[in-house]
């Protein structure tokens, strides 16, 4: 056997069997009619991905006509006050998260497996589920304005005003459900994401070789991981006030609104590098094809990416300068915003050397890359501005703010996006878009923009505020109103122009797809729906350009897996840093269940909202259902225990533990769960931290022997589970089964215990803030304990049918680890409760 780190230079020499590319070709066929519904290729996903979101951009921009048709002249009737606060929250939630953060996954996940030599990324049926409820989801959720229905509190929701009192409608609660389920789909690309950058790159890419494209959705990825449980935790306690009138927000019982606001931001501002640095990330790519020359600084720009992931977690109170902040939280706040200038000043001056050393192909990608370096420049720089705590006292809630906003998201994401549209356009059929028509395009939406947004610095400076549904005209802001407006019809138009180039060229007969702009990246290499016909070996930053021959080698099959060893679909799983083949990782099929999963899952947080509860825990059920048949269908034991993947070269087939690409996507949920009970139990020292007193005067706390047995009886259960673990072979069957149930039995005993010793203590949610939050931990643990009674009835039935031993164990390892997790949190939260207030109170 030869060892597979010598990274061979053409692995697979030998003349290739007779029939072998037919049956990768049958393998990976995508299903035709109907039955493309159940394809879960990350190709096929990502582009019905990028479609809907940019159906999402074009509903988003409609309704951002009828917000400047109305603001075009000054005491206009066009919308009422109530419709104009509909439109407006609309239009900003559906861009942030319905077309600016599905968008760049969307784009991610259609490139990623070709760029990093993938046959698929390792979760298809988690990508296919993430979309589709994104997909039933948003759709559902913007079809509430026709009805009224539509939220009208912001696209940052700002509670007291979409509290119960003064929001008694339903609109908010559609934000509310809506939106956070519109997460969780987010968070699970980003576990697909992190799981597959991190191990199926080809053999031979390492950390250091990998396309900064790569890099920049792997630090994005893992913001999301960090930042999106925190709005997950602020909806659901906003949620939880609104149908149960636990008061987290109303200051009369002790609650709190700036506590929204901190949970908002925490994952507010970093959404804004999560829209910017895959963005970022495109223009590496691109800059270098386009001036035909390396990238400039490529080391110092990857850092430059990380950091300001780094720092986009210390800006969040960069929007709360207004809210009565500390002298000291705000001048750190304001010295990390514009401290995080630097590193995005890198990645600049790294883009402007690789263009004056290269020789500029004027293309349609080029001239969205030049409007986006010049305009997102200028929003860095008014950026800058508002991080001065004085003017920005001043400007804060004017359209200087909103001219801002968009100079950055729109300048930052979309300008790249459109780039990366004409850029990668031919990977689909061989057919480019228009160069003729894409100056056109360019020229309307640059031009447009401009006029649309730079005006409303202008009125921003003149005191005009944000979010008004019209004006007087002595204020003098009518002249700058209709040319914000006129340049907003212009740039739709740039838009309307682009999707009529991209109908056209769609309907035009597939061509070879070739490497049309002589491009560096593995994306560009041969590619049908099984994507290579052999995994390249990777043996330099920019392959294409080093390796002239790779693709005429990859083609004829002389690299890795050059085809099917299983019999299955199937890629290789590398090692995190050096790129080391592992394993044989055996891909699931095309299933039906991801989508009637998604469209349950969707149906169940839709449903709720209009109170068809009966109907909504139907399609809880039937999402339930779908998700665990399809964990039961694909948790298999290999057939193999070993393949030939190259000339001597045999790897085994999947893997567990640690090592396992699955065991690291559990550890990534677990550090999302982990991440929302830390939002949990910030409410509640914040809460408490508000106290003159605490625990407050007539408020009880559970007895040490509630507390302290509870936490015995989690821990038993995790030691049961971990007995249960070790035992975990074919002798053994008999232990395994008797562990697990005892281990559930113990975990019911001692969230039982919990909830009766609070009880007991006669601590109210209604009553006070403080006792809500209290009350939200609690519940936290139960809706944990509820998931691993699931876990435990289905790890009994595995044991039961002898489908769990020593060579299928995954299932039982990632249990566990979810086990472990949530002991962890239920055992932290009680010690919080118990200790915190008596700390606090001294």
């Amino acid at each position: 056997m030869k060892d597979p780190s010598l990274n061979p230079t053409t692995p697979s020499s030998l003349p290739r069997p007779a029939g072998e590319l037919e049956q990768l070709q049958r393998i990976w066929q995508t299903p035709k009619g109907l039955r493309f519904l159940t394809s879960v290729n990350n190709t096929n996903i990502g582009l019905l991905y990028i479609g809907t979101a940019l159906l999402f951009f074009v509903l988003a921009g409609v309704l951002a006509l009828l917000l400047r048709v109305q603001l075009a002249v000054p005491d206009n009737t066009f919308l009422s006050p109530a419709v104009y606060n509909q439109l407006f929250t609309m239009h900003g939630t559906v861009m942030m998260f319905l077309f600016a953060i599905p968008v760049v996954e969307a784009i991610a996940v259609y490139l990623l497996p070709g760029m990093l030599g993938a046959r698929d990324l390792p979760f298809p049926r988690l990508s296919a589920y993430a979309f589709w409820a994104y997909a039933f989801g948003g759709l559902g959720f913007f079809c509430s304005i026709f009805a009224g229905l539509a939220p009208d509190g912001g696209w940052f929701m700002y509670p007291p005003l979409t509290g119960k009192e003064f929001s008694p409608g339903i609109n908010a609660d559609f934000w509310l459900l809506g939106i956070g389920f519109i997460e969780i789909s987010a968070i699970a690309g980003a576990i697909e994401l992190i799981v597959g950058i991190l191990f199926t790159r080809a053999p031979g890419m390492t950390l250091g070789k990998m396309p900064v494209y790569a890099w920049s959705m792997l630090v994005v990825a893992v913001m999301i991981v960090f930042a999106f449980p925190a709005v997950i935790a602020g909806t659901t306690l906003l949620e939880l006030e609104r149908a149960f009138d636990w008061p987290f927000f109303i200051p009369a019982r002790g609650g709190d609104p700036i506590l929204w606001q901190h949970l908002f931001w925490f994952f507010g501002h970093p959404e804004v590098y999560i829209i910017f640095l895959p963005a970022a990330g495109m223009v590496s790519t691109m800059i270098p094809t386009i001036a035909g020359t390396a990238l400039v600084g490529r080391r110092a720009i990857t850092v430059a990416l990380v950091v300001v992931g780094f720092f986009s977690f210390a800006l969040w109170a960069h929007h709360m300068f207004t809210a009565g902040l500390g002298p000291l939280e705000t001048g750190l706040v304001s010295a990390a915003s514009m401290a995080v200038a630097v590193p995005t000043a890198i990645q600049v001056f790294g883009w402007i050397a690789t263009l004056w050393k290269g020789k500029v192909a004027w293309n349609g990608p080029a001239l969205f890359l030049m409007g986006f370096m010049f305009i997102f420049v200028l929003g860095g720089l008014t950026g800058v501005m508002v991080a001065v705590v004085p003017f920005d006292w001043q400007v804060h809630d004017t359209y200087f703010i909103v001219a801002h906003l968009h100079y950055v998201l729109i300048g930052g994401m979309v300008f790249p996006v459109f780039a990366g549209l004409y850029y990668w356009m031919p990977l689909l059929k061989g057919v480019a878009l228009s160069e003729r028509l894409a100056r056109w395009v360019f020229w309307l939406m640059f031009a447009g923009f401009n006029v649309a947004f730079f005006p409303m610095h202008l009125t921003g400076m003149l005191g005009m505020p944000r979010r008004v549904y019209t004006y007087g005209a002595e204020m003098g802001w009518s002249g700058l109103n209709m040319l914000s407006t006129i340049g907003a019809f212009v740039f739709a138009a740039g838009v309307v122009l682009f999707f009529i180039d991209l109908v056209r060229s769609l309907r035009k007969p597939a061509r070879p797809i070739g490497n049309p702009w002589n491009a560096a990246t593995l994306e560009w290499l041969p590619n049908e729906d099984y994507a290579t016909r052999s995994i390249p070996q990777v043996d330099s930053a920019d392959p294409l350009w080093d390796r002239l021959a790779l693709a005429r080698e990859v083609e004829a099959g002389q690299h890795w897996l050059p085809g099917s060893a299983t019999g299955l679909r199937e890629t290789i799983i590398t090692s995190a840093i050096k790129a080391t083949p592992l394993y044989v990782l055996v891909l699931p099929k095309d299933s039906w269940l991801p989508f009637i999963a998604a469209l349950g899952t969707a149906g169940f947080f839709l449903l709720l909202t209009i109170k068809w509860a009966v109907t909504a825990w139907t399609c809880g059920i039937i999402a339930l259902v779908a998700i665990v048949a399809w964990l039961w269908e694909t948790d298999q034991a290999p057939l193999q225990t070993e393949v030939q993947v190259a000339d001597h070269v045999m790897l085994p087939v999947g893997m567990v533990g640690p090592r396992s690409h699955a065991w690291w996507g559990t550890a990534i949920l677990m550090v999302v769960d982990l991440t929302i009970f830390a939002s949990f139990l910030f409410a509640f020292i914040h809460i408490s931290m508000r106290l003159n007193i605490c625990p407050p005067p007539g408020a009880g706390l559970p007895g040490a022997i509630w507390q302290y047995g509870s936490v015995a009886l989690l821990l038993a259960s995790s030691a049961c589970i971990e007995f249960a673990r070790r035992k975990l072979v074919d002798r053994h069957q008999a232990w395994l089964r008797v562990a697990t149930l005892l281990a559930l039995a113990l975990l019911v005993a001692g969230f039982v215990v919990v909830m009766l010793g609070q009880r007991g203590a006669g601590l109210d949610p209604t009553a006070t803030a403080w006792a809500a939050t209290i009350a939200a931990l609690l519940a936290y643990q139960g809706w944990h304990v509820f998931i691993l009674v699931i876990i435990g009835i289905y790890l009994f039935l595995r044991a039961w049918n002898g489908k769990l031993h020593g060579r299928n164990r995954g299932t039982f390892d990632n249990s566990a680890l979810i086990w472990h997790g949530s002991v962890l949190q239920g055992v932290l939260g009680t010690l919080a409760v118990s200790f915190l207030p008596q700390w606090m109170g001294a």
